[in-house]
């Protein structure tokens, strides 16, 4: 959902006829404090963590971080690629693994209740 002229200019004169030319020079301020408002929470926020990342923050490829750059096909087909070697090297270690049986344990047998007798409830468990 991509936001051109046209979105911005219909919403523009939406906004004239619903707010009427009274109160548009308010609303337009209070958008632009708004703006700026958000703006310097945004340089903050940098400085802090340019601040206390140190020089690392400018080695920081912000382009890599970008979500809008990840592809799922590329990465699960990078990630199938990579993980032909070690796969099958697990694989080896697998075929040569000694498997131990495990004691199996007997359980009571269960009983059937009884023609109208309440299911054991447990209210600690709800």
């Amino acid at each position: 959902m991509s936001i051109d002229f046209n979105k911005i200019l219909i919403i523009g004169i939406i906004a004239v006829l619903l707010l009427g030319p009274q109160r548009l020079p308010m609303y337009a301020q209070k958008l632009a404090e708004f703006v700026k408002a958000v703006r310097r929470f945004a340089d903050t926020a940098k400085d802090r963590m340019r601040e206390e990342m140190g020089p690392e923050f400018d080695d920081v490829d912000w382009q890599k971080l970008d979500p809008r750059q990840y592809d799922p096909r590329r990465i699960i087909r990078d990630a199938l690629l990579d993980s032909g070697d070690s796969t099958a090297a697990g694989m080896a270690a697998v075929q040569t693994a000694q498997v131990t049986a495990s004691k199996v344990r007997a359980t009571a047998p269960t009983v059937p209740l009884a023609e109208g007798e309440a299911a054991p409830y447990d209210t600690e468990a709800t």
